[in-house]
């Protein structure tokens, strides 16, 4: 015989069940009040709807919830998906990481499946191979031969590249994307320091760019995989769909780009196209892959490239590519904002500015020349603080520690230091952290302010400090001083200007300016 209900039952069960979520609702909502700054945990799903709700700007959503928080909280996805996170930009809690406590903070093996086209080379290492590649790369970057190479091919490339096609720009006065022509300028002279190759991307005629539109999607998409579970992104690349798809071509491009370069700088010998007397004299240009080309480590007994060379070279690509092209484009939307600060810089170039050789040309500013200019520093490193490279950093956890904010962290863990976040936070920047004001980074005997790396983290901090830092600094340097004093640039009206939700914080619509000569 069949059950059959009660009739008051039948009644009161749709009710129970439009109470159910009622309930829910206020049970999870009540207890997120224990910490109002906090997104609502909801059983299932964890945070995961706000950070869905919040991705477009999930770089200023992350700041306001740190600020809000004590510059620390811990991120829930759904149970069993992988994703938590403690999430930090306390400059203690960096410092320990980064520093004091480094060996406990590798990048760990789930960092190094994101990027897996850079395989074990020095972006993705821990342990003994990265302190043995790291050791190499130091011995490269080192080399005076190489840094002078590198900037008398960036003087080389503003002069005979970037500056003539402004000038033409100019003339046309139709608005185009500044970002992406600095994009081609720094693609190019990452290859000639890289490879000893020019490819010549910056070009009257803008040849394509599908190289470095790869290197964008491997960063697009090595962000993607830290949002969702790892079997979710494993999935989607077995069944090649989706963003996977579109890395596996990217990937493919790459490999393909490292061996016709490598080849052409074995055969040919192809290198900056500059004349001794360009370079100041110095020998013809030193390159990085030299110092690999002959190494069993990376080559075949054919001399071929092992799938290790791939990955290193890639890594380089992308390290040099990215901080330069991305951090010029933010320093440039910055002065086109702040006139003043765009006559304070002409000011510290006038005394050099005058004593080249007239005719009415445009001036170049050679590197070296840039390097005791304060005040340009110190709006390069303004901008960065806002606008920096690479907008977070992750860590994973060997051994359960206490952190000096009091915050425990369990072997496993994942730590996210939102680099982004540091830089805007008043507890550590002062009441106008968001105000763009290069005068903070200059004392008042006129020099530059030192500010330690676990608070100023563009150039990461600690033991894996960016070894290229000091050559990209005086690079930028020359780029902006001779834009700047040569030009004067405007963003097109109505164009909106935003981060990009990637690893590499690029302006998401380009920058779209028109630019006079001066």
């Amino acid at each position: 015989m069949a059950f059959v209900p009660p009739r008051d039952l039948v009644v009161v069960l749709p009710f129970l069940a439009l109470l159910l979520p009622l309930y829910i609702y206020l049970r999870y909502s009540r207890s997120a009040k224990a910490n109002p700054s906090l997104p609502t945990e909801w059983p299932l799903v964890g945070m995961l709807p706000s950070l869905v709700a919040n991705i477009h700007n999930l770089f200023d959503y992350a700041t306001a919830l740190l600020a809000a928080s004590g510059n620390s909280f811990e991120a829930r996805g759904p149970p069993m998906s992988g994703l938590r996170f403690f999430v930090t930009c306390d400059p203690d809690n960096v410092r320990h990481i980064f520093i004091n406590n480094f060996a406990n903070y590798p990048k760990g093996v789930e960092f190094a499946s994101f990027f897996d086209v850079m395989g074990d080379s020095f972006f993705n290492a821990d342990g003994e191979s990265w302190r043995r590649q790291r050791a190499r790369v130091q011995h490269v970057m080192s080399n005076p031969r190489l840094l002078a190479s590198m900037a008398a091919c960036c003087r080389g490339k503003v002069e005979k590249g970037l500056l003539p096609i402004l000038d033409r720009m100019a003339s046309a006065g139709a608005p185009f994307d500044l970002q992406r022509l600095l994009t081609r300028f720094a693609f190019d002279v990452t290859a000639m320091a890289v490879f000893g190759v020019d490819t010549c991307r910056l070009s009257i005629d803008m040849p394509p760019l599908d190289v470095a539109n790869a290197m964008d999607a491997v960063m697009e998409v090595g962000f993607f995989r830290h949002t969702v579970p790892v079997s979710c992104w494993k999935l989607m690349r077995s069944l090649r769909i989706g963003p996977e798809r579109k890395l596996a071509a990217a990937q493919r491009l790459l490999r393909r780009f490292v061996a016709e370069m490598i080849e052409k700088r074995r055969v040919a010998g192809g290198a900056c196209k500059t004349t001794d007397d360009e370079q100041g004299g110095v020998p013809p240009p030193a390159d990085i892959v030299s110092s690999y080309i002959n190494d069993p480590e990376y080559v075949d007994e054919d001399g071929n490239p092992r799938e290790f060379m791939y990955a290193t070279f890639i890594n380089y690509m992308v390290a040099g590519r990215d901080t330069v092209g991305t951090a010029l484009s933010w320093l440039f939307f910055n002065l086109t904002e702040h006139p003043r600060v765009v006559a304070r810089i002409r000011e510290e170039l006038e005394p050099i500015a005058s004593s080249k050789a007239g005719g009415g040309g445009m001036v170049v500013f050679d590197p070296e020349e840039t390097k005791p200019l304060v005040y340009l520093q110190a709006a390069l490193f303004e901008s960065m603080r806002l606008y920096p490279p690479g907008p977070i950093e992750r860590k994973a956890t060997l051994a359960d520690d206490v952190l000096p904010s009091g915050h425990t962290v369990r072997a496993g863990d994942n730590i996210l230091i939102p680099v982004y976040s540091m830089g805007r936070m008043a507890s550590v920047w002062g009441k106008d952290s968001g105000e763009y004001r290069p005068e903070r980074w200059v004392t008042e005997d006129g020099k530059l302010r030192h500010v330690p790396a676990h608070r100023f983290m563009p150039f990461n901090a600690g033991p894996r400090l960016c070894l290229g830092k000091d050559i990209s600094v005086l690079q930028m340097k020359s780029v902006a001083a001779a834009v700047a004093w040569n030009f004067d640039l405007e963003v097109v009206a109505g164009h909106a200007v935003e981060p990009k939700v990637s690893i590499v914080m690029q302006i998401k619509n380009g920058l779209m300016v028109k630019v006079k000569k001066r």
